[in-house]
């Protein structure tokens, strides 16, 4: 199979608010570094990514990461810096936009991963996986089997039913694509958000842009029970004790 142009979008505009801290949680710093820093390090280092495009907050952030992240650390792949929009999944169609208009031309008939900036524990090997699955499946999301028995609740907080567990995964990124499908996919839901808020329907992940805006069926693909988000303190404290061990 030839290699396909590989473009990663590294999504780092949230503000963090459960972390507590005014500093957004994509730069606090573990172990020295800024948490982004890890997550940008794990995509530059994979021979398989060509360019990442990063989506930050605002102009003031664009500065920072620009040289407090990219200049010092020597990371070569970021080709474009953007600003989010108001929700996840603005962010994200702002940054497809950026990859057909701005990277090459054969950007726009390869894969795009679509990551969390703060999920600093993304792995080369998640990446191939997520690669191979998208290359060959068009779409695919990175997650693991829970480990826990789920309930799923009824509107006033009675367990209604339980699922079997062996059929239900806690979903994590990268979720992967042909970005030809998850640039369709972005561009009916940007035409139907209208009738999305009408309904009430929050689109929370770009695997259910695709299940919603295309026939196309996503395939999960393991991750790893280490690939976590850093979204309260207590996540930055098992994210110091997984870095020290895998160090």
């Amino acid at each position: 199979m030839n290699k396909k142009y590989c473009t990663a979008v590294v999504l780092a505009a949230g503000q963090g608010k459960r972390m507590g801290t005014k500093v957004a949680k994509q730069y606090l710093e573990i172990d020295g570094r800024p948490l982004l820093y890890y997550t940008l390090k794990a995509f530059e280092d994979s021979d398989l990514v060509d360019q990442i495009v990063l989506v930050v907050g605002d102009d003031e952030q664009i500065a920072y990461c620009q040289e407090a992240i990219i200049d010092t650390y020597g990371l070569k792949k970021v080709g474009i810096i953007t600003t989010g929009g108001k929700e996840r999944y603005d962010s994200v169609y702002r940054a497809l936009c950026a990859v057909s208009e701005k990277l090459p031309a054969q950007a726009a008939e390869g894969i795009v991963f679509i990551h969390d900036g703060a999920r600093p524990f993304v792995t080369a090997d998640m990446i191939e996986r997520c690669y191979m699955a998208a290359a060959g499946y068009g779409a695919c999301a990175a997650g693991m089997p829970v480990k826990d028995t789920i309930k799923i609740a009824d509107e006033n907080g009675f367990a209604q039913m339980t699922p079997p567990r062996d059929r239900v995964w806690m979903i994590q990124t990268p979720q992967t694509f042909q970005f030809a499908l998850i640039q369709q996919a972005y561009q009916k839901m940007q035409d139907a958000r209208e009738e999305l808020q009408q309904k009430g329907i929050k689109i929370t992940d770009d695997a259910m842009v695709m299940e919603t805006f295309s026939d196309h069926k996503v395939k999960l693909v393991e991750g790893s029970y280490e690939n976590i988000k850093i979204t309260t303190p207590d996540d930055l404290v098992i994210a110091q004790a997984f870095l020290k061990k895998n160090e």
